[in-house]
């Protein structure tokens, strides 16, 4: 993390401000646009992200932040976004732009079954009962496939040590209920 921006998001300075909050703009706008949502809708989310992004740095929750800020920023603005297309019942794309490593993609075919094993019923049972935490977490890392690294850069654990010990507690958890 570059401590001058750091410094720069936590300042009462106008033109700083807005000279860190115009960098990303115009990549926080095509990544919008890549899924599909208007410009006014883009630049409302970005707004508040960059707002929520600044709370974090004046509160002190971004000094141990691996990572870039732009990175950060667009985790939470990426989250926000969805939720807002989602209120608006639009449809967005499955695959993250963020995260494409490779352009071919290998097709998976998935035979429908319409009865799930007895494991598959006891873990969508156990699953909800979780913390919100934990689903968090866990949906992350086993059904997006984000990295540790990633996780921290999108949620606010401190670093990747939090967020492993956490994973590792919400697995024994659920282990835990289904046995």
């Amino acid at each position: 993390m570059d401590l001058t921006q750091l410094e720069h998001l936590k300042s009462d300075d106008r033109l700083k401000l807005k000279a860190l909050y115009n960098n990303y703009r115009g990549a926080f706008l095509n990544f919008g646009k890549s899924l599909g949502a208007d410009n006014s809708l883009i630049l409302d989310v970005y707004q508040e992200a960059f707002l929520a992004l600044r709370k974090k740095a004046i509160q002190g929750k971004l000094e141990n932040m691996q990572g870039s800020l732009k990175s950060y920023l667009f985790g939470i603005g990426k989250y926000m976004l969805f939720d807002a297309l989602k209120r608006e019942s639009k449809t967005i794309a499955m695959e993250n732009p963020l995260h494409v490593v490779n352009e071919a993609v290998e097709g998976i075919e998935i035979e429908p079954s319409s009865e799930l094993t007895k494991e598959q019923r006891l873990l969508r049972t156990f699953f909800v009962k979780l913390g919100k935490k934990c689903q968090l977490v866990l949906t992350l890392f086993y059904y997006r496939g984000l990295t540790i690294e990633e996780i921290v850069e999108q949620t606010e654990y401190g670093n990747a040590n939090t967020v492993k010990a956490q994973k590792s507690r919400c697995l024994k958890t659920l282990k835990q209920m289904m046995n």
